[in-house]
């Protein structure tokens, strides 16, 4: 298992710093916005993140 968590985890936090890196104004603008959210629309969000990434993983993870 260790096999993939550890690259997987990696890969998770170069794109999670993309944005911050890339264009530090919007990815601001972006926390504000999500800071304003309800809990319900927040936790909507991270639901269908974790949806999308489980589809992903079964279309093209492993063999």
């Amino acid at each position: 298992m260790s096999d993939w968590l550890w690259p997987a985890l990696a890969l998770m936090l170069v794109i999670e710093g993309l944005l911050p890196f890339v264009s530090p104004r919007r990815w601001r603008e972006v926390f504000v916005r999500a800071t304003q959210m309800s809990d319900g629309q927040i936790r909507f969000i991270g639901l269908t993140s974790m949806l999308i990434g489980m589809a992903l993983l079964l279309l093209f993870g492993g063999p």
